[in-house]
């Protein structure tokens, strides 16, 4: 019997056998027969990282802003600017992370800062619902960037590289957790009709297993295209199993075996979708009072659909999705929604009145619910906004900041009612406790209970992680 298994291995690559091979040639090929087996099952379909426990945390919700929302018209309230107001800032306060030269000039806030909550946060008038919750959020006025451009910072803040190439946040956290519900994906975007600077690599899986990348709900229509079954259950079902044998097979033979398998997940997730995906997104059993709270009452279309997209990410997570990611609309002719270079009161608050509502009724319903401890909400933009212009004016803007920019995290463990980090009295740059992207990702990936450094994934030779060779846990931000 040993010298039979020798023989179904000799050959002139004898030590180059890969595991597939092994179970093809194996046990008159039950090992492969096992395989498919367990490509089927949804128990066992997910290849993910096994995570430590215990983990604060079980998901995120992600609000991006997309575009750069100012830190000093919202969470860095800085009265120098009012003082200041119009006069050069001088080449000192130039800085390559941001667009500027010396005769720009100082330009106050549009918006009054009112000390919140319990904890006396300091938050902007321009975001009153969030304002209302100020007890929740851990501000952190404390971010640089690399580069003050759109599609680059974007990136950085999904994938943790400023090029193309690298697998997303959320498909990070679906590797090492798998979805917490067989019936649903684990990584969604609640798109809004707009698709960010960078592109949907912001998104993707890249070099991690398919089935990790996101899977797009739209806030109108029907939010996801061919979900309905066109065959009845059984016979649909006998097509995938089909489907599913030929692809083993193929796989078995070791050129983009990995690829076809992460294939073979999708096709069976998209079977079991066809009712969870429908029964998710549908909020019309939610109470009236719910709704209400998110802003599906409102007259205006866009602050009812982005409300609409935050009350199913708050379904989403109660039924075991791990990451949830929302986007802005895009309200008008521009860049992204809040790339305000110039009329920045006029669409800034456009901007806040499209997403404040359903923000805080999200971080309310979930504390309300019981959810808020165990998931991380995260309300960011890939960038800050100068707090200087060319010119005072009423139609005067901000442009791209990357030298001291602020973000928001509530929940996951995450330390309310608090700051962290501090820029000058301009709030030009950074002057105490600098964090960057990395240290962000490091210390959610901690919350979900991981080791940043140990969530690898072996690919060209080396093994990849979210955060690069960078990153820390900030035990500081957490409670």
């Amino acid at each position: 019997m040993l010298s039979a298994f020798r023989s179904a291995f000799r050959t002139p690559h004898s030590a180059l056998v890969s595991r597939r091979d092994w179970l093809r040639r194996s046990s008159a090929g039950f090992g492969m027969l096992a395989l498919r087996g367990l490509l089927g099952d949804p128990a066992f379909g997910a290849e993910v990282a096994p995570a430590p426990r215990p983990a604060k945390a079980r998901g995120v919700i992600f609000c991006f802003m997309d575009g750069g929302p100012s830190h000093v018209d919202t969470f860095d309230p800085k009265p120098a600017l009012a003082t200041h107001s119009g006069k050069p800032i001088g080449q000192s306060a130039v800085s390559k992370r941001s667009q500027s030269d010396a005769t720009r000039v100082w330009m106050p806030s549009p918006w009054a800062f009112e000390k919140r909550g319990r904890s006396g946060l300091p938050v902007s008038t321009l975001l009153p619902h969030i304002a209302g919750v100020a007890d929740e959020l851990c501000v952190v006025r404390s971010m640089v960037g690399e580069q003050p451009l759109h599609g680059q910072q974007n990136l950085l803040l999904h994938t943790g590289r400023v090029t193309g190439g690298a697998p997303s946040f959320g498909s990070w956290v679906t590797y090492g957790l798998g979805s917490g519900s067989k019936n649903l994906p684990g990584y969604v975007l609640l798109n809004n009709d707009w698709v960010p600077n960078g592109g949907l690599e912001n998104f993707a899986a890249a070099y991690l297993p398919a089935d990790t990348q996101a899977t797009v709900l739209r806030a109108k229509g029907t939010p996801l295209d061919n979900i309905a079954p066109s065959d009845r259950a059984a016979v649909q079902r006998r097509k995938l199993d089909l489907l599913r044998d030929q692809d083993a097979a193929f796989a078995a033979g070791g050129a983009g075996a990995d690829v076809v398998e992460g294939a073979i997940r999708n096709y069976e997730a998209a079977f079991r979708m066809q009712t969870a995906i429908p029964d998710v997104a549908d909020v019309s059993r939610e109470t009236a009072e719910t709704q209400a709270l998110y802003g599906l009452d409102s007259k205006n279309d866009y602050q009812k659909h982005y409300g609409l997209q935050c009350l199913r990410a708050r379904r989403l997570v109660e039924s075991g999705v791990r990451f949830v990611e929302i986007t802005c609309p895009l309200t008008h002719p521009n860049n992204s929604p809040w790339d305000q270079h110039g009329q920045l009161k006029k669409y800034h608050e456009e901007n806040a009145l499209i997403t404040d509502r359903a923000v805080a009724a999200l971080i309310t319903d979930l504390k309300r619910r019981g959810l808020l401890d165990s998931t991380v909400v995260l309300w960011a933009g890939e960038m800050g906004r100068t707090p200087h212009t060319p010119r005072i004016s009423p139609e005067a803007g901000r442009d791209h900041h990357v030298n001291g920019y602020s973000l928001v995290l509530a929940g996951g463990g995450f330390k309310g009612g608090t700051t962290y980090g501090a820029t000058d009295e301009f709030g030009n740059a950074v002057v105490e406790n600098q964090l960057a992207v990395h240290d962000v990702h490091a210390t959610i990936l901690h919350q979900l209970g991981f080791d940043h450094t140990k969530l690898t994934f072996r690919f060209g030779g080396r093994d990849h992680r979210l955060t690069d060779v960078h990153g820390r846990v900030v035990r500081e931000l957490l409670g």
